[in-house]
């Protein structure tokens, strides 16, 4: 594997270092990670070992359209991609997707909740 591209392990760590994320396992062993309890910014596991996470509703298509990145089973309607390991993107494009989808959830909580957890 090119030392440019993210194992899931990798993955994992980034998204655990991304403020007030936590990890839990769900449906049978598929990893997800979430913020503010329960909202849910990427997954991993879903479909096989797939990576899937939220992109902004207009960079959805473009990337569906990109080799390697489909929309997830179940999230799409949410604008939601998967990628199947090895991941077709670079660790700096891969780790700027994972946090802006979870600056796009936390963007998403009434603002309370969004201190502390904006970047």
């Amino acid at each position: 594997m090119s030392k440019h591209k993210m194992t899931e392990d990798q993955v994992a760590a980034f998204c655990l270092n991304l403020p007030g994320t936590r990890e839990d396992y769900k449906w049978g062993g598929i990893r997800v990670f979430s913020v503010a309890g329960n909202k849910m910014f990427a997954v991993i596991g879903l479909a096989g070992a797939g990576l899937s996470f939220k992109v902004g509703n207009e960079q959805f298509l473009g990337y569906c359209d990109r080799p390697g990145v489909r929309p997830a089973p179940y999230l799409a309607r949410a604008h939601w991609v998967i990628m199947q390991p090895p991941y077709p993107m670079e660790r700096e494009e891969l780790c700027d997707l994972l946090q802006r989808s979870h600056q796009l959830v936390v963007r998403r909580l009434p603002k309370r909740l969004q201190v502390g957890l904006l970047m």
